[in-house]
């Protein structure tokens, strides 16, 4: 008889949620040792790899960086040229490695950190093709998001889930107030195309537009300016408007905001006082101290 293959490995009810999306190739053997290394970082290995990566992503981006400058370009550019080459070997290996490592490569390879992966490494062998693709090597960066899981603090993705719920909840108030902005730069952009025209720069109402965006952003370029009195007033009144409405975004976010973080309350009537707004784990009324309906403290 042939020799059974090794039972896939059983799905630890501890493990967290990556490590039970992306499970061991194998159970045992080369796979599983690279998996470790690769995925876990609970032994001094593990982590000094993890460790290892981290400094090889950072070198790596200085390196782009610093092939963009002229002056360095100009003394050192082959260096450099060489030193991203070996970086892109080392994490297409790596690369390589990780989807030979897991149970489901595509599944891995079409995750947000497969993704990140992939795109670490494209963009040099895209240059080959188009010049100057190598710079969106910088994406690399991304791949630093890694040590949210090495340090283990993907649980304070509890707390960022609340900023993305206050932000949802809030979508539709600054969808209103977006649109009521266009609305103010489409008029203002016609009107100053009408009042200064292409004298003075205003060659179109796109134009006009843009004006209105920078000017009401308290940016002010300067590119295009006014040069007619009543433009000139015009952009007075647009800039006022801009200190005006520039906060309202703010304050509608840190309202859902402080919103979503308030305490839940249960509107349930005290049979003996009839107070009805309670604490959402209360078992008696903060008023009278009477107990409250069973339903209520089962929640």
């Amino acid at each position: 008889m042939s020799a059974r293959r090794p039972a896939p490995p059983e799905v630890d009810p501890q493990a967290s949620v990556f490590e039970r999306d992306f499970l061991p190739g194998s159970p045992t053997g080369l796979r599983n040792r690279f998996y470790r290394l690769l995925f876990h970082h609970d032994t001094p290995a593990e982590r000094n790899f993890d460790l290892a990566l981290i400094a090889t992503i950072v070198a790596s981006v200085v390196i782009v960086l610093l092939d963009s400058e002229p002056s360095i370009k100009a003394r050192w550019h082959q260096a450099l040229l060489v030193a991203e080459w070996v970086f892109t070997i080392l994490f297409t290996i790596e690369y390589g490695l990780r989807l030979w490592a897991v149970r489901r490569p595509l599944r891995y390879a079409t995750s947000f950190f497969g993704v990140i992966d992939l795109l670490a490494i494209l963009p040099s062998y895209l240059s080959l093709l188009i010049a100057g693709s190598q710079y969106l090597l910088v994406i690399r960066v991304l791949r630093l998001l890694r040590i949210f899981r090495i340090l283990k603090l993907v649980q304070y993705s509890s707390e960022a889930g609340v900023l993305i719920t206050a932000l949802m909840r809030s979508r539709r108030k600054i969808a209103v107030f977006v649109c009521t902005v266009v609305t103010i730069v489409i008029i203002f952009g016609a009107l100053m195309y009408v009042i200064e025209g292409p004298a003075h720069g205003f060659t179109s109402i796109p134009t006009g537009m843009y004006w209105a965006v920078v000017t009401m952003g308290t940016v002010g370029f300067g590119d295009i300016s006014p040069g007619t009195p009543v433009g000139r007033f015009i952009t007075s009144i647009l800039i006022l408007i801009g200190y005006s409405i520039i906060a309202v975004p703010t304050g509608i976010y840190t309202a859902e905001l402080a919103s979503t973080l308030r305490p839940k309350r249960r509107q349930v009537r005290c049979p003996e006082c009839a107070l009805t707004d309670h604490e959402q784990e209360a078992w008696h009324c903060r008023r009278c101290g009477h107990s409250l309906p069973a339903e209520t403290r089962e929640g």
